[in-house]
C-alpha cells in the first residue's frame, strides 16, 4: 500500500470514528481548544478556577461518553430512548461532579478526580466484552495495540510540525511563540489521536477465532519477561532470608519491593493465558507463580502493619493494602480457577477503585478515623482529656510532641484541623502551644515517616579566599576513585563518609565528614526563626592541621552542598554532599 492510499486509508478510518463516537470527539475537542483558550487568554481569579474546572469536567467526559456508547453498542443500540436516557444520565453526573467534586483543590478532590478516571478508563476496556467468556485477552492486545500505533502515528506528527515550525522561525525570523509548540500538541492529542485510536477501537462483534498469539510477544513474556520476574523474585527471598537471618526489619521499603512487581506479574499472567495450553513455560508460571509469591505477599502485609502500627493508616498506607489485596485475590484466583475469566481481573480492580474514593470504606474515611484515634489515644495515654476537653502538657515527651504535630498536619494538609475531634471547635495552629502546651513543629514526611529531610547549600556568589593555599579540589560523595594532588593521595569511602589522605604508606588523615555535618546541622536547626537553607561559605567551612615530621600541611574544608535525613533517634543520615578541600602546605 502506498503512501497516499495508507493517508487516505487513516482519513476514511477517523470518518468512521466520527460517525461511531461523535459526542466523544466533539468533548476531547473542546477540550484541546478550552486549553488553548485558557493559556491564550491569561484569566485569573474566579474566572480562571471556573474554566479550569469545565476543563477537568471535559477530562472526565471523554472516557464517560466512550463507556455510554459502548453500552449501547453492547445491549440496546436500535432502541433511542434508552440512548438519551445514559446520554441525560452521564451529563447529569458531570453537572453533580462539577458541583460538589471539585470544589477546591485539596488532595481529596485530586484523588477522587484520578480515581474516577482510572474507573472509567478500566470501564471501556470491559465494557464491549460482558458476556462474552474467551479471547479477553485477544481483544486487550488489540485495543493496545491500537494506542501504539495512535502514539506512533501522533509522535511523528508532532515531531514533523514542531521541526517545520522551527525551521520557519530560524529562516525567516517569524518569532513564532513557545505556545504554539504546546497548542499544537494539544490539537494532536486531543483531536487527531483521539479520533485515530477510536477508529482503530474494535467493534463489538469483532471474533477472535483463528487467531495466532503473535510470535514476538511470546518471546518477549516467556523468554525475557518470566526469567526477570523469576530472578526478582529469588532476590527477594535471599532479602527475606536476611530478614529472619538479621532480624532488622527494613524501615517502609517492602512494600514498594513488593507490590509493583506482583501487580505487574498480574498483568504477564493475563498476557500469558491464551498460549497456557500450548507454551510449557507459561503454563509452569501460571502453575507455580501465583504460589511462590504468597509468602512474599505475607512479608509484605506485615510490613504494612508495622506502618499502621506505628503511625496509623493513611491514604497512601491504604491504596497500598488495597492493592495488595487484590494482588493476593488474584493470585489466589490464579491458583484455584480452571479455566480463567480474566474479564474479572479489571472489573475488579475498577470497583475498589471506586470504593477506595467515595463512601464510608473510602480512604479518607478510614484515614481520618484511624488518625483522630492515634490523636485520642495519645492524650489519654498522657492524661490530657478531662471532662472531656484537652489539658495542656508542656512536659510531653519528644515522641509524643513530634506525632501529635504530624497528626494535626496531616489534617491540617489533606482535610481540615476541625475534623479532628478531640481538638476545640475553631482550633487553629496558632493555638497550638494554649491548647496543648507545646509549639507546633511539624516534620513533613514523605513515605518513610521516620526521617526528617534537610539540605544546606552556600551561596556560590560571595568569594572564597584560597591564597594561603597551594591545592584546590573539588570532591563529591558519589565518586570513590582516588585522586592524586601532588604527593598526596585522596581516597573517599562512600559507605561510611570517611576521606582518607595518605603520602605513601602513611595515612595522614581520616576525616568522618559526619562530625561537619552534624555541626551544620545541630547550629542551623537549633536557630528556628532564623533557619536558612543557603548559606555563606564561612557557615560551612572546617579547618584542620596536620603536623608532621617532614610536612605541615592544612586542610580547608568548604561544603558546597550537603543533604541528608534524621531519623526518630535524631540520628544523621547523609544521602550526598559536594565539598572543595584546599591544601596548602607551611
Amino acid at each position: 500500500m502506498g503512501i497516499l492510499e495508507r493517508v487516505k486509508s487513516t482519513v476514511l478510518s477517523i470518518r468512521k470514528s466520527l460517525k461511531r463516537f461523535p459526542l466523544t470527539i466533539l468533548i476531547s475537542s473542546l477540550l484541546a481548544f478550552l486549553l488553548i483558550y485558557l493559556i491564550e487568554s491569561q484569566l485569573s481569579g474566579d474566572i480562571k478556577e471556573t474554566v479550569e474546572k469545565i476543563a477537568l469536567v471535559l477530562g472526565l467526559g471523554i472516557p464517560l461518553s466512550l463507556c455510554i456508547s459502548l453500552l449501547i453498542e453492547k445491549f440496546n443500540r436500535k432502541n433511542s430512548s434508552y440512548s438519551l436516557l445514559l446520554f441525560v444520565a452521564g451529563g447529569l453526573f458531570l453537572i453533580v461532579y462539577y458541583n460538589f467534586f471539585l470544589d477546591n483543590k485539596s488532595l481529596v478532590a485530586a484523588y477522587r478526580y484520578l480515581a474516577t478516571l482510572i474507573f472509567l478508563i478500566l470501564a471501556f476496556i470491559y465494557i464491549p466484552r460482558i458476556g462474552k467468556n474467551k479471547d479477553y485477552e485477544y481483544y486487550i492486545l488489540d485495543v493496545l495495540q491500537s494506542f501504539a500505533i495512535t502514539f506512533i502515528y501522533s509522535a511523528v506528527l508532532y515531531i514533523g510540525i514542531s521541526i517545520i515550525l522551527v525551521t520557519i522561525d530560524q529562516l525567516f525570523d517569524i518569532n513564532i511563540k513557545s505556545e504554539l509548540y504546546l497548542y499544537t500538541f494539544f490539537i494532536i492529542v486531543f483531536v487527531f489521536a483521539a479520533s485515530l485510536f477510536l477508529s482503530k477501537l474494535p467493534s463489538i462483534e469483532r471474533e477472535y477465532k483463528d487467531i495466532r498469539y503473535n510470535k514476538s510477544l511470546t518471546v518477549l513474556l516467556t523468554y525475557i519477561v518470566i526469567p526477570l520476574i523469576t530472578i526478582y523474585t529469588l532476590i527477594l527471598y535471599l532479602y527475606f532470608a536476611k530478614i529472619l537471618l538479621t532480624r532488622q526489619w527494613p524501615r517502609g521499603l517492602v512494600s514498594h519491593l513488593v507490590l509493583w512487581y506482583s501487580t505487574v506479574s498480574v498483568g504477564v499472567i493475563f498476557l500469558l493465558t491464551p498460549i497456557l495450553e500450548e507454551n510449557k513455560i507459561a503454563k509452569l508460571f501460571k502453575q507455580v507463580f501465583p504460589k511462590i509469591i504468597l509468602p512474599v505477599l505475607l512479608m509484605m502485609f506485615l510490613s504494612i502493619y508495622k506502618r499502621v502500627a506505628q503511625y496509623g493508616i493513611t491514604e497512601n498506607r491504604y491504596f497500598v493494602i488495597v492493592l495488595g489485596l487484590w494482588v493476593l485475590a488474584t493470585m489466589l484466583y490464579f491458583s484455584i480457577k480452571k479455566p480463567l475469566k480474566n474479564i474479572l481481573i479489571p472489573i475488579s480492580l475498577s470497583i475498589i477503585v471506586l470504593v477506595s474514593v467515595y463512601g464510608p470504606l473510602s480512604s479518607f474515611s478510614v484515614s481520618k478515623y484511624s488518625q483522630n484515634k492515634r490523636f485520642e489515644k495519645i492524650l489519654l495515654e498522657n492524661s490530657m482529656i478531662v471532662d472531656g476537653s484537652i489539658v495542656p502538657n508542656e512536659n510531653l515527651s519528644k515522641e509524643d510532641q513530634r506525632e501529635i504535630s504530624n497528626i494535626i498536619s496531616y489534617f491540617d494538609r489533606n482535610h481540615n484541623i476541625n475534623e479532628i475531634k478531640s481538638l476545640p471547635g475553631g482550633f487553629s495552629l496558632d493555638d497550638m502551644e494554649r491548647v496543648i502546651g507545646f509549639e507546633y513543629r511539624p516534620h513533613f514526611m514523605a513515605d518513610f515517616e521516620e526521617y526528617r529531610h534537610f539540605y544546606y547549600s552556600i551561596n556560590l556568589e560571595e568569594p572564597i579566599n584560597i591564597e594561603e593555599f597551594q591545592y584546590f579540589v573539588n570532591i563529591n560523595s558519589w565518586q570513590e576513585n582516588e585522586l592524586q594532588v601532588g604527593d598526596l593521595i585522596l581516597q573517599y569511602n562512600r559507605q561510611e563518609n570517611i576521606l582518607t589522605i595518605s603520602k605513601g604508606d602513611s595515612v595522614l588523615l581520616q576525616q568522618d565528614i559526619i562530625v561537619f555535618v552534624k555541626d551544620i546541622y545541630g547550629r542551623l536547626e537549633s536557630d528556628a526563626e532564623n533557619r536558612k537553607n543557603l548559606l555563606h561559605p564561612m557557615d560551612m567551612t572546617y579547618d584542620i592541621s596536620f603536623l608532621g615530621i617532614e610536612d605541615n600541611i592544612e586542610f580547608r574544608f568548604i561544603f558546597k552542598n550537603i543533604s541528608g535525613r534524621v531519623d526518630e533517634d535524631d540520628n544523621i543520615n547523609l544521602d550526598s554532599t559536594e565539598f572543595i578541600l584546599l591544601i596548602g602546605y607551611r
